[in-house]
């Protein structure tokens, strides 16, 4: 089972949406179900997906030395993608990791499917918490 945060998949959706007729790839990264402030019922050690990394970040220091500073070490072991042509389910032209998010208009929550690499769907829960607030220390 994947676990993803409410607030996350609404904005994924709403991005989604927003770039059709053009599809949207974003990297997924998790937080540990202990590490949020409120209780989510969960194991401490079970991630959930809780960011996203915007497209581009990173790109132009990959491209010179191919490290990619645009996910935070540990993180985007998943990813999220928009089939504007319907298709519920992982193409060979999709960016792949280890969990593939997939959504399909009208973009809601009855429209998105969670995937292995090879395609085989995984149960997709959403949980109504949100992941504990980060600052950059000064």
């Amino acid at each position: 089972m994947i676990y993803v945060t409410r607030d996350l998949l609404t904005v994924l959706l709403d991005r989604a949406a927003e770039s059709d007729p053009d599809k949207t790839s974003l990297k997924l990264s998790p937080t540990r179900a202990g590490e949020f402030d409120e209780e989510t019922g969960l194991d401490p050690e079970v991630p959930v997906l809780t960011h996203f990394t915007p497209a581009g970040v990173g790109g132009s220091v990959n491209a010179v030395f191919g490290v990619d500073i645009g996910t935070p070490a540990g993180r985007g072991g998943a990813r999220f993608v928009s089939h504007p042509d319907g298709f519920l389910g992982v193409s060979k032209r999709d960016d792949l990791a280890a969990v593939v998010l997939v959504a399909v208009p009208p973009y809601d929550d009855d429209s998105v499917a969670a995937f292995d690499r090879a395609g085989d769907g995984i149960e997709l829960a959403v949980i109504d918490a949100a992941p504990p607030e980060e600052s950059i220390p000064e």
